[in-house]
């Protein structure tokens, strides 16, 4: 049977309603729309940097619009989601659980997440911090003091910090709400008083098979190379299964214009009959699933991408918190904005196009529209373009009022 042929563009499309990020959404999001997004993509990564919203908060934003960011806080605190390393740091919906649960058995092969060395030196102030957690209740690591001398610095954790971070990738702790974005620790017990290892616990083979399973359904269309990054399966049986969903028709194989072999989850069958029409205009997180597999970005959306933060700012090619911009199907820019919250104002420092694009009416109402948006959601009482490239800063105002 011979594949069905795909253009490239086809092939963006598809995967960008995989991920929600198609069409904008044409109604007020409400908080079950923020657990379906969360679904959607399987995995929510986490990052703390907040030169404008954090990665989780806009990752949602460009999916849900305008939504308060509590949500996020509540839908842990209930008990919806739970934290733990999938891509990286995740929040991940909590009936998927039983598929990370076997790491948290195995953290030693969690590289530097866990320390065995260190847990097996501090064995008895560990038990005192369990003790300690069981009595009086949930713990952060400000909590407690760092010790005299403690060098600082982002990697210079205090030993209390260090015992939280390995007691929670061996599953024995949970986080039960965030504060100022700080980690709160509870015993897991205490959080999932249900959970048997005995009868709730699948075999690594069959957590990885669904996994996969997640990874296809959330990714739409794919390489086979793109499928055991997304929760970085190292040991995945990816050729076998690929085989066994196109026997079984999950997926159908497909030619995509310029990436050769790739493959179609079912699902999307329907929208490829109808033909996709991509709407949506938003800017990403550089955590977002469809750029954070930077090799993905670059072989599908032709978008050389990388994260700067960690470049000394002298070797910057654009700037500290680059977020790419999404228009109707393409990556065809990216720009660099800090939210000045005391002033109310979203400062855009730079904006760069991608070669080749050509601005257009349609780009330039739907770029300031996006911006308002996105500036207004966090509660900017204007934005600030400091630099465009031409023609945009002809034909667009330098700022303006929300």
């Amino acid at each position: 049977m011979s594949s069905i042929q795909l253009s490239l563009s086809q092939a963006r499309q598809l995967h960008l309603a995989a991920q929600g990020l198609l069409r904008p959404t044409k109604r007020k999001a409400r908080f079950e729309d923020l657990l379906c997004a969360i679904r959607q993509m399987s995995l929510l990564q986490i990052d703390t940097i907040h030169v404008v919203a954090r990665s989780p908060y806009l990752v949602l934003f460009s999916r849900l619009g305008d939504y308060p960011q509590s949500w996020l806080g509540e839908a842990l605190a209930s008990g919806r989601l739970f934290e733990y390393w999938a891509h990286e740091a995740c929040f991940i919906p909590t009936e998927d659980y039983p598929l990370l649960r076997h790491r948290m058995l195995n953290p030693h092969r969690l590289g530097w997440k866990y320390n065995a060395e260190w847990v097996t030196s501090w064995q008895h102030e560990i038990s005192e911090l369990l003790t300690h957690i069981e009595q009086t209740g949930p713990v952060r690591s400000a909590d407690f003091a760092a010790p005299p001398g403690q060098k600082s610095g982002w990697w210079a954790w205090k030993p209390h910090k260090k015992h939280l971070e390995s007691l929670f990738s061996a599953g024995e702790l949970m986080v039960t709400e965030r504060r100022n974005f700080q980690r709160v620790y509870d015993l897991r017990q205490r959080v999932m008083p249900d959970w048997n290892d005995s009868l709730h616990a699948l075999t690594e083979e069959a957590a990885v098979r669904q996994m996969l399973r997640n990874s296809a359904l959330s990714l739409g269309l794919f390489r086979d190379a793109w499928l055991a990054d997304y929760y970085r399966l190292k040991r995945a049986p990816v050729r076998e299964v690929l085989a066994e969903w196109l026997e079984s028709g999950e997926v159908v194989a497909v030619e995509v214009e310029s990436l050769g072999p790739c493959f179609l989850h079912a699902s999307l069958l329907p929208l490829l009959e109808q033909g996709p029409r991509a709407t949506h205009t938003a800017l990403l997180s550089p955590f977002d699933p469809v750029v954070w597999d930077r090799k993905r970005a670059l072989e599908l959306f032709s978008f050389d991408y990388r994260l700067e933060c960690y470049t000394p700012e002298a070797k910057r090619k654009y700037g500290y918190f680059v977020l790419p911009i999404l228009h109707r199907g393409e990556l065809k820019g990216r720009l660099d904005a800090k939210m000045l919250r005391k002033e109310k104002v979203l400062k855009v420092k730079q904006l760069w196009l991608e070669q080749g694009v050509r601005v257009s009416q349609t780009l330039i109402d739907d770029l300031k529209l996006a911006l308002s948006r996105f500036a207004r959601w966090q509660g900017a009482d204007a934005v600030e373009l400091e630099q465009l490239p031409e023609p945009l800063a002809s034909l667009w105002q330098k700022g303006w009022p929300l």
